[in-house]
């Protein structure tokens, strides 16, 4: 998506200019997603609602995935609020799949059935990946490369749909919510009360409220580095044949890589898997910044798919043990009203990461100067990290 928002929808636009209004509309998809996710979190955890609000983000991410396919070259502001639908839709949907690791397994296995989901996401991500892929060569045959021909473009909207909407079926139908709260007489008045209640004594839970705190930051960084990567690898004038090729990368070698995290975990702990992660994810920040300054192209190369490497060997595996050690910190049955926070802190620091490095773009040129600034997101998460103590109880 950024590289046909950079290539097609941005025809016109300044490459500095397409990467700040890129960081602008997923912090805005995400700015939208930290208003909602408290009360829909709050209402999700009443008995059966968990899974009607993510079928219908997932409905809404399908419908304006497809209205992607409207996008014509040169509309870029059509083609970020159709995106910010969709991303809002995608979110959304995360919310609640994510607060049912409390309903699908113990506290014990956590680690490894998040691992599982994630690792099983990104494999599977690769079937219509490989579809997009090969509609573009199609397309593109004649031209030099992987070309953004718009026609196969738009059919590959419709494949990553139509999978998004296909393999939500079995979800919908085989797994249900085991741990609720009984319904109310006024559900939104009282998920209101309920959600004044939590922000009031969220302090109490001081080990989830710690960890929160952490994950805001190092979970920004590492949204920033997912969301913004491919417009600052255009930037930095790296092909659109290398970036596919580094996606497709990411994608399969990030399936073993977050098992492997999984496990791991059982032996060391997911705290200092998470705390692994981050470390790995300052490294990325450092050589990013340094790689638009390497001369040789052949230096540039090695050091970019050393990047993609390293991001593959983590993204999935910081995720999936943040979402597992954080379900063990909070009461099952509010599962949902935690997750809803969880996901608060996460928006508002998807948030401020492209934000940031969107400003700075925006009024250096340059946006390798914003990449810097990530590393402190980092280190801010891993200090706070070290604080929490799970065995002191919620």
């Amino acid at each position: 998506m950024p590289i046909f928002f950079k290539d097609v929808a941005s025809q016109g636009v300044s490459s500095a200019v397409s990467t700040a209004n890129w960081g602008f509309a997923n912090s805005a998809a995400s700015l939208i997603l930290a208003i909602l996710a408290p009360i829909l979190g709050t209402l999700a955890d009443y008995r059966n609602f968990k899974k009607r609000f993510w079928g219908f983000f997932i409905g809404l991410g399908v419908f304006f995935t497809l209205s992607l396919t409207t996008v014509s070259p040169g509309s870029w502001l059509i083609c970020l609020v159709l995106f910010v639908f969709a991303r809002v839709g995608f979110a959304g949907a995360n919310i609640f799949y994510d607060s049912f690791i409390t309903d699908i397994t113990t506290k014990e296995r956590m680690d490894w059935v998040s691992a599982l989901g994630y690792g099983w996401g990104y494999i599977g991500s690769v079937i219509p990946f490989l579809a997009v892929i090969g509609l573009l060569v199609w397309g593109s045959s004649g031209e030099k490369g992987v070309g953004m021909a718009l026609g196969p473009m738009r059919l590959g909207f419709v494949i990553v749909a139509v999978w998004w909407a296909v393999f939500s079926i079995p979800m919908l139908k085989n797994v249900h919510q085991v741990h609720f709260i009984p319904k109310a007489g006024h559900l939104l008045g009282e998920s209101f009360r309920r959600l004044v209640r939590t922000f009031a004594d969220i302090r109490k839970y001081r080990q989830a409220f710690l960890f929160l705190l952490a994950y805001f930051f190092y979970i920004d960084g590492v949204d920033t580095i997912i969301t913004m990567a491919t417009a600052y690898g255009r930037d930095i004038g790296l092909g659109v044949n290398m970036l596919l090729a580094a996606i497709l990368m990411i994608q399969i070698v990030a399936f073993p890589m977050a098992l492997l995290f999984g496990k791991l975990s059982q032996r060391f702990g997911a705290k200092n898997m998470i705390h692994a992660g981050i470390w790995v994810y300052g490294l990325i920040t450092l050589l990013a910044f340094v790689l638009p300054f390497l001369s040789s192209l052949k230096a540039k190369t090695l050091l970019f798919w050393g990047l993609a490497f390293l991001v593959a060997s983590s993204q999935g595996g910081i995720q999936a043990l943040s979402r597992s050690y954080f379900g063990r910190l909070i009461p099952p049955e509010r599962s949902a009203e935690f997750f809803g926070f969880y996901n608060i802190f996460g928006k508002f620091a998807a948030i401020t990461g492209p934000f940031l490095m969107a400003i700075i773009s925006r009024f250096t040129g340059d946006s390798r100067y914003g990449i810097l600034s990530i590393l402190l997101l980092f280190i801010l998460g891993g200090f706070l990290l070290k604080k929490v103590r799970p065995e002191e109880g919620f």
